[in-house]
């Protein structure tokens, strides 16, 4: 018998269980690795500045009430053309006129979040972000317990990563526009019909106010362009 053979014989089988006991020992390392998910970037979304409806269909918003001076005859003339609109509103405002909020969900109007105190949100932390939203919420949902929200408007129109976060951990999608005739800045009655009439088209949202000062050149300008609006064929829809 050759026990040298036999030797290196034993040598080898033992060299090679060693190396399958190491493979075997590194493999679910090397699958834990596999397993692990490949970075992605951070999803941001858009706010939605139009809809889509359908041909000559739109929408018109209003920011900053409920006032008791102002909302009122907006809802009139919503209410004389048959119209639909969305009112943004604020938390201290609500707080301050419950009633005009019923009134609003009551004739048939959607009702969007706008904060709780109107602060441009990019300058808060995300704590004072999520506190903007949610007391904002809160207060809509004193009034109307039962009222799904599921929109939310920033103040001035100013978005940022923190303000989306707490859109999406309330469940709410952030609303834009595609129309401003600008008319808080009171620019006169003219100027607003000729802003919004120029560059109303197939699913735009109308950025319009009915609160935060003087909102007469908005109520006259309203009682013009909407009628023009709907025998031009348009028709108003909100947001979905």
């Amino acid at each position: 018998m050759d026990t040298t053979s036999a030797t290196s014989r034993r040598t080898l089988l033992m060299g090679a269980a060693a190396t399958l006991g190491l493979l075997a020992t590194a493999t679910p390392s090397a699958r834990a690795a596999d397993r692990q998910p490949t970075p992605r970037p951070a999803f941001v979304q858009e706010p939605v500045c139009e809809v889509k409806a359908g041909p000559q269909r739109i929408a018109v918003t209003f920011d900053d009430g409920p006032d008791p001076e102002y909302t009122p005859q907006v809802l009139r003339m919503l209410r004389r053309f048959r119209v639909r609109a969305t009112f943004c509103v604020v938390g201290t405002a609500v707080e301050r006129h419950p009633r005009l909020l019923r009134t609003i969900h009551d004739e048939g109007h959607a009702i969007a979040g706008h904060s709780w105190s109107h602060p441009d949100l990019q300058q808060l932390s995300p704590t004072g972000v999520a506190e903007e939203v949610e007391r904002n919420l809160t207060a809509i949902h004193r009034v109307l317990p039962d009222l799904r929200v599921g929109w939310f408007r920033a103040p001035y129109g100013r978005w940022s990563p923190e303000v989306m976060g707490a859109l999406s951990a309330n469940g709410l999608r952030p609303l834009g526009w595609s129309v401003d005739p600008v008319d808080w800045s009171q620019p006169g009655t003219d100027v607003i019909v000729e802003r919004v009439l120029a560059a109303t088209t197939t699913g735009s949202i109308i950025l319009n106010h009915d609160a935060g000062g003087d909102r007469s050149q908005t109520v006259a300008a309203l009682e013009q362009w909407l009628p023009h609006l709907l025998a031009a064929g348009y028709r108003f829809v909100q947001p979905t």
